[in-house]
């Protein structure tokens, strides 16, 4: 399906939160004969672009998966670069420029203390920002999030201070690093992959999926925009009938 994307974009049907797999960093720099890690610079880039385009379209919440729990299972000089390109991009004016605000989700006592110190500066320097918020998953996964919040409602069981009928999926929702944004209304995935490789498994249950051979590095604002057109050619019907949708 093509589309003009200049004119099909409906301002007022824009997904308020826009979540991302930036796959294909490696590939797209093996293609050009370049070392892995030219393949992260670029796609810093591309987050750049990406993220004053959604802020230009309305889009409220965007999500990018950065670095997930199993990444760290890669060679020691790949995630050096990787946390090295993650304190470059924190150092860009994109933020304050775009009146952006910064928020952080995934287990932060892996994360090295110098990251971890300029990520909660930034967080703190933009909590004021209020045109969109740009949240990475940095050390994250959705299986490792999920026990986490196990975790607490067991000790909050055990303690007394919860009973095991009061749990609803609002309390699941509530005990999420996501708890602080809706849930995506529409995911992307770069890089020809047809999975969503344990990201937001409980925030995705009625997402919009939208995939792409285009590799992250090379993924622009018309790319972005193409996405979107596409989420706003689908009736989202959460489970009900299209005459239900019509009707409201």
């Amino acid at each position: 399906m093509s589309f003009n994307t200049e004119t099909v974009i409906d301002t007022g049907r824009v997904p308020a939160h826009v979540a991302i797999i930036m796959d294909g960093n490696g590939r797209w720099a093996k293609a050009k004969g370049l070392p892995r890690t030219a393949g992260h610079q670029q796609g810093v880039e591309t987050v750049r672009k990406i993220t004053e385009e959604a802020v230009r379209l309305g889009v409220k919440y965007l999500t990018l998966y950065t670095f997930s729990t199993e990444n760290w299972n890669r060679p020691a000089a790949e995630i050096a670069a990787l946390m090295g390109l993650v304190l470059d991009h924190l150092e860009d004016a994109i933020f304050m420029k775009n009146n952006v605000r910064f928020r952080m989700i995934g287990d932060m006592s892996r994360i090295p203390d110098v990251v971890r110190q300029r990520l909660e500066e930034c967080m703190l320097r933009t909590a004021g920002n209020d045109k969109m918020t740009m949240v990475i998953a940095l050390s994250y996964s959705s299986r490792w999030e999920l026990v986490n919040a196990m975790r607490q409602m067991a000790a909050e069981v055990q303690s007394g201070r919860l009973e095991p009928e009061q749990i609803t999926e609002k309390t699941v929702q509530a005990h999420l690093m996501t708890s602080f944004m809706p849930d995506p209304d529409l995911l992307i995935r770069t890089g020809g992959e047809f999975r969503i490789s344990n990201y937001l498994l409980w925030q995705c249950a009625y997402t919009e999926f939208y995939f792409c051979d285009t590799y992250w590095p090379d993924f622009n604002e018309q790319d972005f925009r193409k996405a979107i057109a596409d989420y706003q050619s689908r009736e989202r019907r959460f489970g009900q009938t299209s005459e239900q949708v019509a009707v409201k």
